[in-house]
Parts: C-alpha cells; structure tokens; sequence
C-alpha cells in the first residue's frame, strides 16, 4: 500500500472517529464522575458495560464504514445470464433506468459520486463514516445508530456526574473545563444521533430511503404512483428490512403494485 493511502479521507475520518471515541472515554474515567466512583468501589460490573457498549459501537461503526453497502456489479456476465437478469431486473412495466457507468440499474439504486460506484438501495453518502448507505449495510447503520445513542446519553449522564459547580469560576474551569466540553460535545452528539434514528426508523417503517424521500418529485419510478409502491404495511417493512422476508426483487414488488393499482382503477369504472 502506498504511503498516501494512509492520508486519504476515508482513514483519516474513521482514526479521527476512533480517537474522538476512546479520548472521551478517558475524560470519563479521569475525572470524579460517577464511573470513577463505581470502580473506586468495587463495583465493576457498570463501568465495564460501558467499556463493553463503547466498543460495541466502534466495531459497529467500523462495519459499516467499511462493507460493501451494496454495489451495482458492473462486470460483464455471460450472455444467458445477463439476459436473464435483465428480465427479472426490468420488467415491461417498470421505468428503464441508465448509469453512464454502471449501464442498466435495477429500481433504487444510485450512483454515487463519492464513491463512484452504483449503489442497490441507495440511501445517502455519509462523509462521517466516508462510505454509501446502502442495501447491505442498512441495517447495520440503523443499529449503530441505537447503540451509539444508548452510549452517547449514558455518557452524557456520567459527564453530568462530573460536573460539581463551585465558586470562583476560574478555578472551576481549570479543574473541570475539559469535562465541561466534553458534556456540550456529548449533548450535540446525542441530539444528532436522536435525530437521525428518529428519521431512519420512519423512513424503514414506510419502506423508503432517504434519497427518495427527499428527492421523490425527480425519480421517475415514484412520480408515476400517487403513493409510496414499496410500502407493504409496518410489520413487513420491519421484516424485509432487518431480515429479508419476504424476499424478492424491487422490480417485482413495483410490478405488483401496478398491478393493484390497474385492478383497483377498473374495479372502480
């Protein structure tokens, strides 16, 4: 590997992640917060589950920032295969869609930029983990993002622990100010975080992505249905995203969507 390779963007994010999650571990543990009064105690079952969801989270992070979030495969197939996925992929009644590099591109999936690749599913670039949010690691994310939140509000409380105000202020800020950073980045960290599960876990209630939920008046397989064509009701849209039942393709899906709409018009007439 090229000595450069080390500067680029994607390991310099994921190390400064790595950094910024142990450095305020440390804080914790350094300062008379209530996880340095467990252990003072003997009690060490608290401060090495917080040890054990802080690591967790990391692996989670490192996972998802570093899997295939589901790349189009752009490699030339045999030419009975090729067909054959050609036709499951784009059904008569399911728009045709190109990629410049990717040529065909099943329903939902996005070139990204960034990454300059087709992404299945695609969801939304995050610069924080340097990776797509895709059809693969989806799921992952969503559950990093619990996991994260979970250790961001317990940290946040154990920071609060911390925190004892005395008077004058210098002298308090000297002793406790690095501690007192560390609670305003945890509060801002724990609201985004909030804010993002919050919005994953309606996007996967209603089986839609970010990108299409943002940018739905432009992609041409949703401005033809007046309502989302993916949604299939809470309880299969948790199942299908979690644990991919039931399967199939989205091309399908849309197909019969279709279908339902075309039967429901008729019946109507």
């Amino acid at each position: 590997m090229a000595p450069w390779a080390l500067l680029s963007p994607g390991v310099l994010v994921r190390t400064g992640h790595t950094v910024l999650t142990w450095g305020i571990t440390l804080v914790l543990f350094l300062h008379d917060t209530a996880l340095r009064q467990w252990e003072e105690q003997g009690e060490l079952l608290l401060p090495l589950t917080f040890l054990l969801l802080v690591l967790g989270s990391l692996l989670l992070y490192l996972a998802v920032s570093l899997m295939d979030p589901g790349y189009v495969n752009v490699q030339p197939q045999p030419q009975e295969e090729a067909k054959e996925e050609q036709t499951a992929m784009v059904p008569q009644a399911v728009p045709l869609r190109r990629c410049r590099y990717c040529l065909v591109l099943p329903l939902r999936a996005r070139h990204c930029r960034e990454c300059r690749r087709c992404v299945r599913r695609y969801d939304h670039h995050c610069p924080w983990m340097e990776n797509c949010v895709g059809e693969r690691n989806h799921p992952l994310f969503v559950a990093y993002l619990a996991l994260q939140l979970v250790v961001l509000l317990w940290g946040l409380y154990l920071a609060w622990s911390g925190l004892h105000f005395f008077r004058p202020w210098g002298l308090w800020l000297r002793s406790s100010g690095l501690l007192c950073a560390t609670f305003l980045l945890l509060s801002l960290f724990s609201l985004v975080a909030g804010l993002l599960l919050a919005s994953h876990l309606y996007l996967v209630a209603s089986n839609t992505t970010t990108w299409e939920f943002i940018s739905s008046h432009r992609i041409a397989y949703l401005r033809q249905r007046p309502s989302n064509p993916f949604d299939r009701g809470l309880t299969r849209n948790l199942a299908h995203f979690f644990c991919g039942w039931p399967s199939g393709s989205w091309e399908t899906l849309w197909a019969e969507g279709e279908e339902e709409g075309e039967e429901g018009s008729s019946q109507a007439v």
